[in-house]
């Protein structure tokens, strides 16, 4: 079963697609395009259509070769439902310590979300290893740069909101472990072709960051 930390260590491109609004019916072959691609971390917000049958079918079809997950996972029940998935990536926009705490009792790999220091270090006391500096935009890479001093260095944190391929080399040389790219990489009615497309530009951007 992939983990992210098993992803990493065979050079898997630390991009995760969040596939916000896909439904059922579609997220099959979006999900083959990414895995194509070379995007192999890949997160279904529970505000989508139906996000539980579209996370079991991207983990029964991928889930040997892809790390699946629920993302805006805001409460028990919705950690519950995540688990029976059969996924095991759990993606929040906060730092619910109750809810990490039972992620990481249900086997599932926590990715909470945060924007200050002091929610940072709640979420890592809660357990998490990894951390989602969300709404990274907002904030920008130079204020992960400064985080990076205080946290601990085998906490990673992954970017999210307002990535994309121009910009993907400011976050890793700022710090970045990972980058979670949503609008720019898929919206409802995209097509797979269209999503193969943006996530070949993505893989391409960060092995060029990679490079210098």
């Amino acid at each position: 079963m992939p983990t992210i930390d098993r992803l990493l260590e065979v050079g898997t491109p630390p991009v995760m697609a969040i596939l916000r609004g896909v439904t059922p019916a579609d997220v099959v072959d979006i999900g083959a395009a990414l895995v194509a691609a070379g995007v192999r971390l890949i997160e279904v917000p529970l505000n989508s259509p139906d996000p539980f049958a579209s996370i079991a079918a991207l983990q029964a079809e991928f889930g040997g070769e892809a790390l699946i997950g629920g993302g805006t996972v805001l409460d028990l029940a919705s950690v519950e439902r995540l688990s029976q998935t059969g996924a095991t990536l759990m993606v929040a926009p906060n730092a619910d310590p109750d809810v990490i705490a039972r992620a990481i009792a249900l086997g599932l790999e926590p990715l909470p979300g945060f924007l200050t220091p002091s929610e940072a270090f709640a979420a890592i006391a809660a357990g998490a290893r990894r951390l989602k500096l969300f709404p990274a935009f907002s904030a920008g890479a130079a204020y992960l740069k400064a985080l990076r001093e205080v946290l601990p260095a085998e906490v990673g944190v992954w970017a999210v909101g307002g990535v994309d391929a121009d910009n993907l080399g400011a976050w890793i040389g700022a710090g970045a472990e990972g980058l979670a790219l949503g609008g720019w990489l898929y919206r409802p009615g995209n097509s797979a072709a269209d999503v193969a497309a943006k996530a070949t530009q993505i893989v391409a951007a960060w092995k060029k960051a990679m490079e210098t």
